[in-house]
């Protein structure tokens, strides 16, 4: 007898990843041609140089980290002369160390004054004239030596498993011998002679260039001008979901960025402006430091927060020093994800800032009630709690606006939902489009979807009252079918959270005075409190 296996059409449909995040801004070293994926500080001090004094990026990534974070894309910001610099402006261009040996010429893997530390050392082979081995040293900040890689045999000859080309851009973090300037290596034709003792070879002409920040219009040139350098170069990653750029407040740059993120299906992270009051915001609502509006048909792909963040600054014996709240926002989106999953909202009592010292401003209840109602997130402190997240609304989530993506966990499952099918529904490409497809596409959503209300993520108490999914002759005409296309609707009840308590309090008829509470003089009392 003869088995015979007969599949029933399963394409189990695996949620993505929903708290990635991605840090575009200026850093000292790194490379600056992709995004780099870090999965912890030490990941980012080795790769990107840690903290630097003229840069918050570094400081944001360590909050994130610090608060929650598990993973980041890297976006590195230099000038370079590709880029029209803004008006009146005249920008230093960001340069790479080099050092020539003969017919060796090797530059530091990436630009920046930080390759002027690199020192090489070149050992001959005694057993053939085409190999040779190199010693890459480090020096720190008192020109102490110190050994970061080692090669040995390393040889001239292309066909051989040990060309130095090769082995060299494949395998080392600190040099290339790719010239920045052409895109092309400088091949060495024979090996190199050997470097005196004690004296190795010095990489020169590194150089930082103009640090690029945010209120320099060179800086929102670099971030949003060029589609193959910036922010753009997270479109060659799979996913990221929370989009952090340190302190920007340029409005027309973050109208592009809500845009780039609605494309990306990702959720941007804005920061107030320092210099925001809650006075002026109370009156203003949310907006950049420059006229425009950050609340526009993009806006719902993104949440605003206030104030600033005190925390210790270790480049300064940690001095209190305000930072942007994006970087400990982020690490709490990412802490409530992995927890409680990303229907619920990043905010509430469980949502403590690490690594506070104090917030910019100490606002009331009556100050959040009236900023929250206008889609501000506001941060705040309280006696029991600590420093926490109390505000869980996206840029469309002002009262006035009405959007049906008031809410941040509202918004962020949808996007969740809308990637993981898109991603796991690419089986269904050149199948059939007919009725035997649409029932195996409602079959794997439906046993998707009916797993997240298992979890929680929906209201209702039945599959039917908190998901649909529909796939059929009436969402897919005749006319998709001859056009390639199927359409899929599926629908959920999202669980809008709790903002305010009402607690009502009433006396009960008949009873003595004395026994009721002195302070109720009504039969009811009503009190709103602003939760979120």
């Amino acid at each position: 007898m003869e088995d015979e296996f007969i599949s029933i059409g399963v394409h189990t449909i695996t949620g993505v990843a929903t708290s990635i995040a991605a840090f575009v801004g200026w850093a000292p070293q790194g490379p600056t041609t992709q995004a780099i994926l870090v999965e912890n500080w030490l990941d980012f001090q080795l790769q990107f140089g840690g903290l630097d004094a003229r840069s918050l990026l570094g400081y944001a990534v360590s909050h994130f980290f610090a608060n929650g974070g598990q993973a980041a894309y890297i976006v590195r910001l230099v000038w370079d002369r590709t880029l029209p610099a803004a008006h009146n402006t005249n920008p230093t261009p960001c340069a790479t160390a080099v050092a020539t040996c003969g017919p060796l010429t090797l530059f530091a893997r990436n630009p920046g004054a930080w390759g002027n530390n690199i020192r090489i050392t070149v050992t001959p082979s005694p057993s053939s004239n085409t190999q040779f081995g190199l010693r890459v040293q480090l020096a720190d900040s008192n020109g102490q030596l110190n050994d970061v890689e080692g090669y040995a045999n390393l040889s001239v000859t292309p066909t051989d498993p040990r060309y130095a080309v090769t082995v060299i851009d494949n395998d080392s973090n600190y040099i290339s011998f790719i010239n920045p300037a052409t895109g092309i290596p400088v091949v060495p034709t024979a090996a190199p002679s050997s470097t005196p003792a004690n004296s190795p070879i010095s990489l020169i002409g590194g150089a930082d260039g103009s640090v690029l920040v945010p209120g320099d219009g060179n800086f929102e040139i670099a971030l949003t001008s060029n589609p193959t350098r910036g922010v753009y170069l997270l479109d060659q990653v799979d996913i990221f979901n929370l989009l952090c750029i340190p302190a920007e407040t340029d409005a027309p740059t973050i109208q592009k960025l809500q845009a780039f993120c609605a494309k990306k299906r990702a959720f941007c992270i804005v920061d107030a402006w320092q210099l925001s009051t809650t006075s002026n915001l109370s009156k203003s609502g949310p907006v950049g430091s420059t006229s425009g509006s950050i609340t526009g048909d993009n806006s719902s792909n993104s949440a605003f927060y206030y104030p600033w963040v005190q925390a210790p600054d270790p480049l300064f014996g940690n001095r209190p020093t305000l930072f942007p709240p994006c970087g400990f926002v982020a690490g709490i989106y990412a802490a409530t994800d992995a927890s409680r999953g990303v229907w619920m909202a990043p905010a509430g009592i469980n949502a403590s800032l690490t690594g506070v010292l104090g917030l910019q401003y100490d606002i009331t209840d009556e100050e959040d009630g009236g900023l929250n109602t206008q889609g501000i997130n506001c941060l705040r402190h309280f006696e029991a709690y600590g420093n926490v997240v109390w505000g869980a609304r996206t840029l469309q989530g002002s009262d006035q606006a009405g959007s049906e993506w008031k809410y941040i966990p509202v918004r962020r499952p949808a996007l969740y939902i809308e990637s993981s099918i898109y991603a796991g529904t690419q089986w269904v490409a050149f199948e059939p489009n007919d009725e035997s497809l649409w029932g195996l596409i409602r079959m794997n959503i439906g046993i998707f979807m009916q797993g997240l209300f298992l979890q929680g993520a929906f209201q209702g108490t039945t599959p039917q009252q908190a998901y649909f999914v529909k796939c059929d002759s009436e969402t897919t005409t005749q006319n998709d079918i001859n056009l390639g296309i199927v359409n899929i609707l599926v629908g959920f009840a999202p669980l809008n959270p709790a903002e305010f308590v009402v607690i009502q309090i009433q006396q009960m008829a008949g009873q003595s005075q004395t026994s009721n509470p002195a302070s109720l003089t009504g039969p009811l009392k009503k009190m709103g409190l602003n939760k979120l």
